[in-house]
């Protein structure tokens, strides 16, 4: 009952209903506070967070409307310092097209200029996803970022376009470079599941502080509630419909090749009995 909700995140116990790694939750807390948003962007781009002057969130959502699991935009855009375009998304579920989703995202983030404005003058632009499932399984890493690069010698072939995968799933091949700047401390709070959790990771860092006190009044409000449980629900659907998907797929694989070894046998047999027949016209 929301009137038993105690006053603060600290004396909050047991489990969260619902953490960061809801979209919705995601969207909503750093779309309404903005210290969590400079304290992530920061840690993610190694900043201070002094450096960070302006993040204008180009993307606001009404946070109370109704929402859907197909329509709905999660991504959030942010401008910072007025210099340069930065996506953040997180995904559950994972769908097997995030390499191309990604890509996409971040052409198109890319892709604004005016008519009247010369090429040069493209801000840069950086998509940053927060996956609960690892990318590239052989290939496994916690915070990966990826550019576009001369195969042959490695020259970086322009810093204006950049892609990071955060791995909330691997925190333990974090690197010391991740730990310094804390983004497994990050990664953590998204996926934490009780209180306690939230309390050790927040101490002594003001911004997951901030995070944790904007999560525990989302939990304490029934709109942000209800919202998060219909994108729970749309994301357990889209795991179902995945999951029939590729049943289906590997149905149709299957029967593809027994059509396959049916047509060899047929046209095996059809070449025997010919065979057969051209003996027999000889006796």
């Amino acid at each position: 009952m929301d009137n038993q909700i105690t006053m603060s995140y600290r004396d909050a116990t047991g489990f969260i209903a619902h953490n960061m790694t809801n979209d919705y939750m995601f969207r909503y807390i750093l779309q309404k506070n903005k210290k969590v948003l400079r304290g992530l962007i920061s840690s993610l781009l190694h900043l201070d967070p002094k450096d960070i002057k302006k993040l204008t969130i180009r993307n606001p959502i009404n946070l109370a409307e109704d929402i859907t699991g197909k329509d709905f935009i999660m991504d959030i855009e942010v401008m910072m310092n007025d210099d340069s375009l930065i996506n953040l998304e997180m995904q559950v579920t994972n769908k097997h097209n995030w390499a191309e989703r990604s890509l996409s995202y971040l052409c198109r983030t890319f892709d604004q200029l005016y008519e009247s404005q010369d090429y040069s003058e493209a801000f840069p632009v950086h998509h940053i996803g927060f996956l609960d499932f690892t990318l590239f399984p052989e290939y496994p890493e916690f915070y990966a970022t990826y550019q576009m690069l001369n195969i042959k010698n490695y020259h970086l072939y322009s810093s204006k376009f950049s892609l990071s995968v955060v791995n909330l799933t691997k925190t333990e091949l974090s690197t010391d470079e991740d730990r310094s700047h804390g983004i497994d401390y990050w990664a953590r709070l998204f996926k934490a599941n009780t209180w306690e959790e939230i309390k050790m990771l927040a101490e002594n860092n003001e911004y997951l502080e901030s995070a944790a006190n904007s999560l525990y009044e989302a939990n304490a409000d029934r709109m942000v509630r209800e919202r998060c449980r219909a994108r729970r629900e749309a994301e357990r659907y889209e795991r179902t419909l995945e999951r029939d998907n590729k049943l289906l797929r590997e149905k149709t694989i299957a029967l593809e090749e027994l059509n396959s070894n049916l047509e060899k046998r047929n046209s095996s047999l059809e070449e025997r009995i010919k065979q057969l027949e051209a003996e027999l016209s000889k006796k």
